[in-house]
């Protein structure tokens, strides 16, 4: 495939011809989204499309085709424009029917009628929250775009009233060196920043003035937003839904609120929109929110680049293929893993079947599949967490670490409210994509009054945590947004929060330099086998599962003849966690069907957990 192609480099040409060569029948429409969407299946089609998330703004073309992957964070109300419209030609002074799909900006010209008026939806978008910084090279690494700095957009810059938009033309690698800067923190440094960070949450981006606020739901996140224009079934997409996006790309300066325009030629004029916070808010400056008009999206199964885009099932030959070596792997990375947990084996095989959950299913209010781990015995005051965070944001795809002191809990914002005098959604730091690993640190807990905010924040981590859902604060009345994220709770003693699971840690090494250990092991580890890791840690989440009726008869024998001697011995609660360790232990093997065997191993394990909590829990003699 040659560097440059007309479908990249000049999507609208593509469509006027498809446009013209229609003579006005409705199905010009269908004919183009056709078109890109056989383009886009070629071999390594999508590679060749430079991607907002990895290429500054001002290095890409204004209306060629580009991709983002990126959140759902807000969807605005529907908007009016021009489908078809008549022009009156200075040349020929005949009328030229011309259409406004993919456009802000009419052509200039005389109208003389016939104007279609058409609505489209409008998302706001940003870069997948907390992508780690391996997951953004991977894809960078796999792009084969060729892009220069572009200027197309620059003779059309009329005054601006926002003159940091300037600060972002005058540096164009800051960006991406920022977003490579992060892997490199060290452990005492990232615990500052973080607890830094997380007190002035504001969502806003290192690039952003202090007037215009990104909404992105994490702090200290880089990468642009984006106003993404959908033109057809938009009801198939949802808030916090995770897409890669396909669509030309507008960055015309006239979008902006405050510039001086003809308000003639805008498409969208703002007459509807009531308040200036308003105008503010959906209006901003196409120079540092770009407007994207979609031509295909597909939602993402996940946003690993190890992996194929989708993964069927374990017939498919990337999965067949890595389900020869897994065994293997998993070896190599339960070793690794009891390294990081300090010799604790134990911890470590819980820590895997954690790694590997995944919501699959919902019955009724009830989440299946959540294995929410209480990692407990972790030392205070020490940068074990820290450093335990890093090590497992080189796993999992996307991640955030809380440090849970009380000036925190009181002060962050983490459920997204709405906000009625801008009209959009406010993000929170729990507006996170499926899978997102969310990291608890109960060691900075100290002794203190939480006051309303905190108490609404330890609630809606905990209904996080029990139902896997977020209550957004609509003012007037909350609204259920279900979610999928695997939290991880790192503590001294018993978590105050609930859990699925529970494990105490027990080292077996005391390293002199725990970070110097830690880095070590890191190195030692090497990057083919923590790509290995990723693709495992990835792939196994999207296995399906299953258990013959013979096994669940079994199994309720089981259960039977261990309440026999001692009935409160074992719970229905017991057995259903017994049944997730089963679950999540067959999947961790490569299996997908429970077998005697694996069952057994798991009532093995939990037996030598509650005997690990029971003892601890003598010893404590004061814990719950």
């Amino acid at each position: 495939m040659p560097s440059l192609q007309e479908w990249i480099t000049n999507p609208m040409g593509i469509v006027e011809d498809i446009f013209s060569q229609s003579s006005g029948s409705p199905d010009w429409e269908g004919k183009v989204l056709e078109y890109f969407k056989e383009k886009l299946k070629e071999s390594d089609a999508g590679n060749w499309v430079p991607s907002l998330n990895e290429v500054p703004l001002h290095y890409l073309k204004a209306n060629s085709l580009v991709k983002f992957r990126c959140l759902v964070q807000d969807m605005f109300d529907p908007e009016f424009y021009m489908g078809t419209y008549e022009r009156l030609d200075p040349a020929s002074k005949s009328k030229m029917l011309k259409f406004g799909k993919y456009k802000d900006i009419v052509e200039s010209g005389v109208e003389v009628g016939n104007t279609a008026m058409l609505e489209r939806q409008t998302f706001y978008c940003v870069p997948v929250p907390g992508e780690s910084p391996w997951v953004k090279e991977g894809y960078a690494s796999c792009s084969h775009a060729s892009v220069l700095p572009s200027t197309s957009y620059t003779p059309n810059r009329h005054k601006r009233s926002h003159e940091d938009d300037q600060d972002m033309d005058s540096q164009p690698h800051k960006q991406k060196e920022q977003a490579a800067g992060s892997l490199g923190e060290t452990s005492s440094g990232d615990s500052k920043r973080l607890e830094t960070d997380t007190n002035a949450h504001t969502g806003r981006s290192q690039h952003c003035p202090p007037h215009l606020d990104l909404n992105f739901p994490l702090p200290g996140e880089a990468g642009p937003a984006c106003l993404v224009k959908v033109y057809e079934d938009w009801d198939r997409f949802k808030v916090n839904d995770m897409l890669e996006i396909y669509g030309i790309l507008s960055v015309d300066p006239l979008l902006s609120v405050n510039e001086e325009k003809d308000a003639g030629l805008v498409m969208d004029p703002m007459e509807s929109v009531e308040t200036a916070e308003e105008r503010r808010v959906h209006y901003p400056p196409a120079s540092l929110v770009p407007r994207l008009h979609m031509i295909h999206a597909h939602p993402l199964q996940h946003n690993n680049p190890l992996l194929p885009p989708a993964v069927h099932s374990q017939t498919c030959t990337f999965t067949a293929g890595f389900l020869g070596e897994l065994a293997a792997v998993r070896a190599e990375l339960l070793e690794y893993l009891t390294h990081v947990l300090l010799g604790d084996m134990l911890a470590a095989e819980y820590l895997i079947l954690h790694l590997i959950s995944s919501v699959y299913a919902r019955r009724d209010v009830l989440p299946l599949g959540k294995f929410t781990l209480n990692l407990s015995g972790c030392p205070q005051n020490s940068a074990f967490t820290a450093l335990l965070y890093r090590a497992l944001q080189q796993l999992v795809t996307a991640s955030f670490r809380i440090g849970m002191s009380l000036q925190n809990m009181n002060s962050m914002r983490l459920v997204p409210r709405k906000d009625y005098s801008a009209n959009r959604l406010v993000s929170g730091m729990l507006q996170l994509a499926q899978n997102t690993s969310l990291f608890l640190d109960e060691t900075a807990l100290e002794q203190g009054q939480l006051d309303s905010a905190g108490v609404r924040n330890i609630t809606a981590l905990g209904n996080l945590i029990t139902w896997q859902k977020v209550d957004y604060d609509f003012s007037f009345h909350h609204m259920e947004f279900p979610s999928n994220i695997n939290v991880l709770i790192a503590s001294e003693g018993k978590s105050l929060l609930p859990s699925d699971c529970q494990v105490h840690l027990q080292p077996k090494l005391a390293p002199p330099n725990l970070e110097e250990y830690l880095n070590a092991l890191h190195a030692a580890v090497g990057p083919a086998t923590l790509n290995k890791f990723r693709t495992y840690v990835s792939l196994l989440r999207t296995l399906d599962y299953s258990i013959s009726d013979e096994i669940t008869k079994a199994v309720e024998q089981d259960f039977v003849e261990m309440r026999k001697d001692d009935p409160q011995s074992m719970s229905a609660e017991d057995l259903h966690r017994m049944l997730v360790v089963a679950r999540l232990l067959c999947l961790s093997m490569g299996q997908t069907t429970l077998s005697q065997e694996q069952w057994m191993k798991a009532k093995h394990l939990e037996m030598l957990r509650t005997s690990r909590t029971e003892q601890q829990r003598c010893l404590n003699g004061n814990e719950p």
